[in-house]
């Protein structure tokens, strides 16, 4: 049983960029999903598929380099996790290298990232930073 599937799906990504990989396979979720839609909102990733498979469905993130072959995420860590969990006020949201990296929130309207939330108005558990 695994006890953390978000910190499993960012060691996945951090793994996969550091032999730069094209893409990279996970166990699927809404959770999940709606991190992929997140970072692919704000230009991290190409794109994602849920793609059906035996036994379970799989989440495949299509990666994103640089034209020079750098890759585009640089640092993804988990900020909230089971045993500590992180929850921000919308004035209070964090900013990730003043403002060049993101920070996702596990928001009532969805997984956003911080500029995202800031505009709706609304905080919420901040699950990762993105550099």
């Amino acid at each position: 049983m695994m006890t953390d599937p978000i910190a499993d799906m960012l060691t996945r990504i951090r793994n996969a960029v550091a032999i730069e990989r094209p893409f990279v396979d996970i166990p699927t979720s809404h959770e999940k999903v709606g991190l992929a839609q997140a970072l692919q909102r704000e230009g991290y990733i190409w794109d994602f598929e849920v793609v059906e498979s035996q036994p379970a469905r799989t989440l495949r993130v299509n990666l994103k380099y640089g034209p020079n072959g750098e890759p585009v995420i640089q640092e993804i860590k988990r900020i909230s996790k089971p045993g500590r969990r992180v929850y921000r006020k919308v004035k209070d949201i964090p900013v990730v290298l003043q403002g060049l990296g993101i920070s996702v929130l596990s928001t009532s309207q969805g997984i956003l990232s911080n500029r995202e939330a800031t505009s709706k108005g609304i905080g919420g558990e901040v699950l990762c930073s993105v550099q």
